[in-house]
């Protein structure tokens, strides 16, 4: 029998990061999935990115993950979102083409080192300790046993999957385009609950596909990407595949009116649904409800691919019959004559609620065993894939006696997820926005290599190509950085040039004149030609740098004191019963979390200020104790 260090279940976004991270980090890793050829799969919507999404890919990318790359490969259309707002807030996007992702998703992870991808149903977790249980490896459909300290859980919307279309009902973790049936995972779920994991349900949808050939896309509005397209990864230098339109259509009083009519049969409203919905990417009935006052809602044409007449229609996924979807749909302007390829449909799936997680994303419950994506209540490809890839990460390290690698909310957005998750826990669907994070003008997407790939080399994940182009890439910015402090030019001078700055008498310096908004560097390059010389990704760095140092020197300084005590550690094994001064509800919710920082504690709801001063007082007296 062979032994693995990690095994990752599932094939999905998390699996795939999971393993790639796992396998980074020399763990002997097995990858096992359903089916092969669906490694990689882009189950909804055939995008990645967005407003905080695509943060979290240029994250993962940092850490020399693999969904960027991927996404780059792949991208027929990419669009800087929030562009004419500040660069933090900016939020890098791109369609794909679902089989060319699918694809090169597949070529990768093929081809990599120390990670071993087999086709096989997991039906059990293998468990061994009796009275202390933790996981030994997995168990199969045929009863196989496969050893592993270190288990990964990446089920997606599988865990007792369950398709809603109207009043039909199907068993199932994803139906495909083709209208295949994938299985749900049902052991898996009866094997949490044995061991005293708390599974609720949540809900999510996705819209009828439609066929291109059969829109009227004239009437519709013609939405192109950006030229020159910007990629996600940092080693990407441009972007290959042939780019092409979106297009945009509109629901209608029409529209609404057969939603209305019909949300008795929508198995949202129908009371065949339990779990919540997501509540940033609702269903075309709950916008109807929720926003009754609106007569239109806005509908991205988004192709599937190149070589596809596949329509995504971004903006209507539906649970109501297949009759009602084929009346509404084609109640849209461009739609009236349009085939409908597959239905919509919503699905049901168990989660377990994260409070149950460590930091590391292992259970509290089950040492070993780690659980990163939709099985942790999260929704959306970019979040699954972070958590795949910090699980990966620890996984690995735990297998090889290394401590945990973590990285907190002043660190990157990847941070703020998983202390949200696991302080907080959620009952819908959780969504990366740019405004959970309390340091969004330090953690922008332009920024992650240099807040993040440094702490990648030094736990050996990041590989030799990315971490040469980075290190030329920082030595550029600090030797044209210390250029531009070291040019220097008096107001008079400076007006000379048509620059207004304050007429003070103080001399300022190329960078700080690159802060100021009215300012451009072409100005500047005719003061001081050979700047013109500077490679322009550098360039564009140093503007943006310079744009925000003022208010990042006063967030840094945020973040010295936040961090004196946030990151204070709380041991797992700290007894909160015995900590006097404490009320019960309060002793109650810190045992139930196990906070593994004292940060963490402080955002779990109902823990007061002043019970986070007891409970510092008491962990540094007993560490002083411990000392002498």
């Amino acid at each position: 029998m062979i032994n693995f260090d990690v095994i990752v279940i599932g094939g999905g976004h998390a699996g795939c990061e999971a393993a790639a991270a796992s396998a980074r980090l020399g763990a002997n890793t097995l990858l096992i999935t359903h089916k092969i050829e669906t490694i990689g799969e882009m189950s909804c919507n055939p995008a990645i990115g967005g407003l905080g999404k695509g943060h979290l890919v240029r994250e993962i990318d940092a850490l020399d993950g693999i969904m960027g790359r991927v996404a780059d490969a792949s991208g027929v259309q990419f669009r800087m979102l929030n562009k004419r707002k500040g660069p933090a807030v900016r939020g890098p996007r791109c369609q794909s083409d679902r089989k060319l992702y699918r694809e090169e998703m597949q070529k990768i992870l093929t081809n990599y080192p120390n990670l071993i991808i087999r086709q096989a149903a997991v039906d059990d977790l293998w468990i061994k300790g009796g009275d202390q249980p933790s996981v030994s490896g997995v168990i199969t459909d045929t009863g196989e046993k496969i050893s592993a300290a270190r288990v990964i859980l990446t089920t997606g919307t599988f865990l007792r999957g369950m398709i809603h279309i109207g009043d039909e009902r199907i068993p199932a973790g994803r139906k495909s385009i083709a209208n295949e049936i994938e299985q749900p995972a049902i052991g898996l779920s009866a094997t949490l609950e044995k061991f005293g994991f708390n599974l609720q349900r949540l809900k999510t949808g996705t819209p009828a596909r439609l066929n291109g050939k059969t829109i009227d896309w004239s009437v519709c509005t013609e939405q192109p990407g950006d030229q020159p397209p910007v990629p996600f990864s940092f080693m990407t230098k441009t972007i290959k595949v042939r780019q092409i339109n979106c297009h945009i259509t509109h629901t209608n009083e029409k529209t609404h009116d057969i939603i209305r009519k019909n949300l008795h049969k929508s198995s949202m409203y129908s009371g065949h649904i339990e779990g919540a919905g997501p509540r940033y990417c609702p269903s075309i009935e709950d916008k109807v409800v929720r926003f009754s006052d609106k007569t239109s809602h806005q509908i991205f044409l988004e192709p599937e691919g190149l070589d596809t007449d596949t329509i995504y229609p971004n903006g209507i996924s539906t649970s109501l019959p297949v009759d009602v979807q084929e009346a509404y749909i084609r109640s849209i302007v461009g739609l009236e004559n349009v085939e409908i390829m597959q239905p919509g449909y919503a699905i049901e799936y168990d989660f377990v609620n994260p409070q149950q997680l460590l930091a590391t994303l292992e259970t509290k419950k089950l040492p070993g065993l780690y659980l990163a994506g939709q099985i942790n209540g999260t929704t959306g490809y970019e979040e699954a894939a972070a958590q795949g890839l910090m699980a990966g990460i620890n996984a690995a390290r735990a297998s090889a006696g290394c401590d945990p690698f973590l990285l907190d909310r002043a660190d990157a957005y990847i941070g703020v997820m998983i202390d949200d998750l696991v302080t907080k826990g959620t009952d819908e669907p959780y969504r990366m926005f740019t405004s959970r994070a309390e340091y969004r003008l330090k953690l922008r997407a332009d920024n992650a290599d240099q807040r993040l790939t440094e702490l990648g080399i030094g736990i050996g994940l990041v590989g030799k190509d990315r971490a040469l182009r980075f290190n030329e890439k920082i030595s550029k910015l600090r030797l044209f950085g210390k250029i531009l402090d070291d040019l220097k030019i008096s107001p008079n001078e400076a007006a000379k040039y048509g620059l207004k700055i304050n007429q003070d008498g103080v001399k300022r310096s190329a960078k700080i004149l690159l802060s100021y908004p009215n300012i451009e560097f072409e100005q500047i390059t005719n003061i001081w030609p050979n700047l013109r010389e500077v490679p322009t990704e550098i360039i564009e760095q140093l503007v943006v740098d310079s744009t925000y140092s003022g208010y990042l020197e006063r967030q840094e300084a945020d973040i010295v004191a936040f961090r004196k005590d946030e990151n204070l550690i709380l041991s797992t094994s700290l007894n909160y019963n015995l900590i006097g001064g404490l009320s019960n509800e309060v002793k109650e919710k810190l045992s139930k979390a196990m906070p593994t920082t004292l940060g963490a504690a402080a955002r779990i709801s109902g823990v007061t200020p002043a019970a986070l001063t007891t409970l510092l007082r008491y962990v540094k007296r007993k560490d002083k104790k411990a000392v002498a």
